[in-house]
């Protein structure tokens, strides 16, 4: 009788080391995924910074001459004026 309760808890005891076992590989699998999609993640975003830069410079690039064509305007409307539309 006491040798099939030894074996009974030596039984459980294998059990739950097997189990936590498995546990702790689930758990280390899930971490190693987050931090793989952390570095997808991170890589998309940087792969983007060379585009977005691409993009203010275009933007730059128009601002510089819509404000040289307002600019040319505003001047060319003074210089058109007569003396007493200036005043």
């Amino acid at each position: 009788m006491i040798l099939y309760i030894v074996i009974i808890l030596v039984v459980i005891i294998l059990l739950y080391f097997i189990l936590s076992y498995n546990k702790f590989r689930i758990l280390k699998n899930y971490v190693k995924e987050a931090f793989s999609t952390m570095d997808v993640y991170l890589k998309k975003r940087y792969d983007l910074v060379p585009n977005l830069v691409n993009v203010v410079k275009g933007y730059a690039t128009h601002e510089k001459d819509t404000l040289e064509a307002i600019t040319n305007a505003r001047s060319k409307a003074y210089d058109d004026m007569n003396t007493n539309e200036k005043n």
